[in-house]
């Protein structure tokens, strides 16, 4: 990456950082610590980006645009890692369905996998992470139980981690609610 990427770069993430209220411009703001905090980072991550020094790895990327709430998609674009053209953007596929995908019937996870543009060397990690997230036909026929319902009400690490895989396998940002 050339210095005047990483100028860019780090600009357009100080504008964000400001945007969503991090003082990151006065020496006890306490922004920069705030938003490594949020993110789960080291400071001094932040800090090398915002001195133009050195551009964060792929998980602190990942984890700052999760607090910054920009897609992870745009981070690896604007920092110069992927072009759009190398990470095709998975809602221009959503506006029209599948060509083999009959009217009226669910598609199959496969199909959902390259309707979002999963990578087919990860589609089957996706098919197996996505299914453990389907009710099962039983509970589509009665609908939930309480006791499932109440698990639900509250992210749990483990539902955090599975959002994490989902995230990665996908390449975009995915709710568990």
């Amino acid at each position: 990456m050339t210095n005047q990427g990483l100028d860019a770069f780090a600009a357009w993430v100080e504008d964000l950082m400001r945007e969503r209220g991090y003082d990151i411009d006065s020496p006890r703001g306490g922004g920069k610590s705030r938003i490594a905090d949020e993110a789960g980072v080291h400071r001094a991550a932040v800090t090398r980006l915002l001195q133009r020094q050195s551009m964060p790895d792929l998980e602190t990327t990942r984890r700052l645009a999760r607090v910054l709430g920009v897609p992870v998609r745009d981070m690896l674009i604007r920092s110069g890692r992927l072009t759009a053209e190398e990470l095709a953007d998975p809602h221009d596929h959503l506006a029209t369905p599948a060509p083999s995908a009959e009217f009226g019937r669910r598609p199959t996870l496969e199909e959902v996998a390259d309707l979002l543009g999963v990578p087919a060397d990860r589609r089957e990690m996706f098919v197996r992470v996505v299914e453990q997230f389907l009710p099962s036909e039983a509970e589509a026929i009665q609908g939930p139980s309480t006791t499932q319902g109440a698990r639900v009400a509250h992210m749990t690490p483990m539902h955090e981690d599975r959002r994490a895989l989902l995230e990665t396998a996908a390449g975009v940002p995915v709710s568990i609610d």
